[in-house]
């Protein structure tokens, strides 16, 4: 039924038009129920495609439709794969794509300083959420320094790259009670 359809998914979800219950993995949840990396290659190329360039666009608009951590879960979810996704981010070097760093990491920090992935996921939420962690903690700060970001958030994706005690008992942990 994907097949079918996706034509006018694509249409209404790069339009804003889509509006899950609970958030946009749940439209990457369909995709993935799809199978359509199984689909003949010249139509799985085209979700692929489709995917990327959704992806790419959303970063460099200044006010997207859909939030870029919602496409980045609708992604995820769909291709069960992050690292595509986050190493697309991470080449575009630009302020708007930095602008939205700062809003994801502001929005992901409190889960993933839990140990959460900031999405329900299928498969896979431990090992992703480590490598999401792991990346935010690794690119976000040089690049938000220069955002206008509050120290304390810089703080908090520092400590999603520590684990354990080194993470609890550093002074900056927010407190946070899980």
């Amino acid at each position: 039924m994907l097949r079918r359809i996706l034509p006018q998914l694509a249409t209404a979800l790069v339009s804003g038009h889509v509006q899950p219950v609970f958030g946009m993995h749940e439209v990457g949840y369909s995709f993935s129920r799809g199978l359509w990396q199984q689909w003949p290659t010249h139509q799985s190329a085209a979700v692929w495609e489709f995917l990327h360039a959704w992806w790419a666009h959303t970063l460099s608009q200044p006010a997207p439709v859909v939030p870029v951590h919602e496409v980045l879960a609708l992604c995820t979810e769909a291709s069960a794969t992050l690292g595509p996704w986050l190493h697309t981010w991470e080449a575009l070097d630009h302020r708007v794509a930095d602008q939205h760093l700062a809003a994801a990491a502001a929005r992901w920090e409190y889960d993933l300083l839990g140990d959460r992935l900031p999405w329900d996921s299928m498969d896979d939420a431990e090992a992703r959420c480590a490598e999401l962690a792991s990346w935010l903690a690794r690119h976000a700060p040089a690049r938000l320094r220069g955002q206008d970001v509050p120290e304390e958030l810089l703080h908090r994706i520092r400590l999603t790259g520590l684990n354990g005690p080194a993470r609890w008992e550093d002074p900056h942990w927010p407190d946070y009670r899980y």
